[in-house]
């Protein structure tokens, strides 16, 4: 017998037909099966029709375990025209049975226009838990490690998370391993940029798609024992003496066209509160600095901080903001090319973090251009988040949103990484294993896209390089959150410290009496959805 089964995405295209073709010269494929959502589409020639209801279902995932015969399932992700490379099957087929490897995948070209251009993938770790992790179009599934896996996801159904749910189940039985070799040759049917894909996922229609992703995530995560259950401590807000309420903090480099902007809409506040704001200029050679010289002689509440440090990125100048003298009780966010939406923000945030003994707050906010007109996709409000699974579910997701504010000693207690890229997400995933993070779902903040924004269109390696950053991140977490249940275990309880379960919320009805509803809601909980994947917005550095 052949070693292959493949299972190919079938609309009728007539590229599938090549894809066919080259699977039959191979000598690798036993059996092919197109995977059509109409029985009403041309037959090919040596080729099963399976009618399915959607190519990355559960149901479809089922159907390749009991349609496989051969040791070995190629699934092809994506309705696309592939041209194999030399003997990439065979290769493919080879690292499976030397590693025994539950899933196999590999670099590939991008084709576009005749030109094929390297499209390297990144390895697999067991923090690869975003549901768009990139593993090209094919993907080289063990049978054996497929049938285990199915039958461990048992009457979990999805229309949506059936590919997701089921390659978490493979990670649990088998190696994940990247080929790093160009095997193949694809053809990119999305070719929007990468910073013009950043909010598919907190596009409102794609609701559903969430919330099937959400709990494909929370089972896999209690299979291998990194669920946090509800339960949280509240954060000390009376630690430590500090010199005012609140400071917002803002690393800056070379952004003179827009900090003047951030620093105005602070000093617009109106607070019942004193608040400052520190600026942390990372040497810029563009004016920014004599602009921020003459806005802090202006007003004194503006802290012109310039680092000694030459080696500091984002996070190491907001350690530098949040360590200053000067910072205040909470430490609150503002990017140096966005704005506060109105002069409420700061107050918002700050009763917040009274009202819910919060260690962390995330608002929403409005998507704009340089001219601070609305553009798609609109607010960014994160509804994806609960009290309850918001924790868990910040694994699947890249960022935690905006803005993000901190109460200050516990900031200083954890430290942020000295990186320019993912440093507040692995701080929010640090504080969310202990407290609870509240959440504003009303815009209260304008990021503002435009042609400086540092992720504006991020080139393969650079988009390489942040992914595997945030999925490090995640692993670390997650070998964290088990070993913390493992001692929770161990001592038989749930911790050190009073915690608490996640709130709920109360509203009168109208006979005056309390209505109890779900803090997990939407619309019931301060708390927001702010997560820029891969940093959802552009960098003030």
């Amino acid at each position: 017998m052949k070693p292959l089964t493949a299972f190919l995405p079938y609309t009728g295209a007539d590229f599938t037909r090549e894809t066919v073709g080259q699977l039959k010269a191979s000598g690798c494929v036993e059996r092919i099966v197109l995977l059509s959502t109409s029985a009403d589409v041309p037959t090919l020639d040596g080729c099963t029709v399976a009618v399915i209801d959607a190519v990355q279902s559960s149901k479809s995932m089922a159907l390749l375990a009991k349609q496989l015969k051969s040791p070995y399932a190629l699934l092809l992700l994506h309705d696309t025209l592939i041209d194999f490379g030399q003997f990439a099957l065979e290769r493919m087929v080879s690292v499976a049975e030397q590693t025994g490897a539950g899933i196999v995948y590999a670099d590939y070209y991008d084709m576009k226009e005749g030109k094929r251009t390297p499209h390297p993938v990144i390895e697999y770790q067991s923090g690869s838990l975003r549901d768009d992790f990139n593993f090209g179009s094919l993907v080289l599934l063990d049978g054996g490690a497929l049938n285990r896996a199915v039958r461990d996801l048992g009457s979990k159904r999805f229309s949506f998370a059936g590919w997701y749910a089921l390659r978490l189940a493979l990670s649990r039985i088998a190696p994940v391993l990247r080929i790093g070799e160009y095997l193949y040759s694809k053809v990119e049917s999305d070719i929007r940029k990468s910073g013009e894909k950043l909010f598919d996922y907190v596009d409102p229609k794609n609701r559903q798609v969430q919330i099937e992703m959400e709990e494909a995530v929370t089972f896999h995560l209690k299979r291998i024992k990194a669920y946090l259950a509800p339960g949280f401590k509240d954060a000390d807000l009376e630690a430590g003496t500090f010199p005012v309420e609140a400071s917002v903090i803002i690393p800056v480099r070379n952004r003179v066209r827009t900090v003047g902007d951030a620093v105005e809409s602070v000093l617009k506040q109106k607070t019942g509160f004193s608040f400052n704001v520190l600026v942390v200029d990372n040497h810029s050679t563009d004016g920014t600095t004599d602009l921020l010289r003459s806005l802090a002689a202006r007003d004194s509440r503006v802290l012109h901080v310039v680092p000694e440090r030459e080696d500091l990125g984002i996070g190491g100048c907001w350690n530098m903001g949040a360590h200053h003298a000067q910072c205040g009780r909470f430490a609150v966010q503002l990017d140096s090319d966005d704005l506060y939406r109105d002069e409420t923000t700061l107050q918002r945030v700050v009763d917040l973090f009274r009202a819910e003994k919060c260690a962390m707050v995330v608002g929403s906010y409005q998507m704009t251009n340089f001219q601070l007109e609305p553009i798609p996709p609109g607010i960014i409000e994160h509804r994806e988040w609960t009290p309850e699974n918001g924790r868990n579910n910040a694994l699947r997701i890249n960022g935690l949103g905006a803005p993000r504010a901190f109460v200050t000693s516990v900031l200083r207690r954890i430290k942020i990484p000295n990186v320019s890229y993912g440093e507040d997400y692995a701080l929010g995933l640090a504080i969310s294993r202990e407290y609870q993070i509240g959440r504003i779902y009303e815009p209260i903040y304008l990021c503002r896209r435009w042609e400086g924004n540092s992720d504006a269109d991020l080139d393969t390696a650079k988009l390489n390089g942040f992914n595997f950053y945030k999925d490090k991140v995640r692993t670390l977490e997650v070998l964290a959150r088990i070993r913390l249940n493992a001692g929770r275990r161990v001592a038989g309880g749930t911790g050190a410290g009073r915690e608490r379960k996640a709130p709920v919320r109360r509203s009168k009805g109208k006979s005056g009496k309390a209505l109890k509803k779900s803090a997990g809601r939407p619309g019931t909980y301060g708390r927001k959805r702010g997560v820029k994947p891969g940093r959802s917005k552009g960098r003030g550095q």
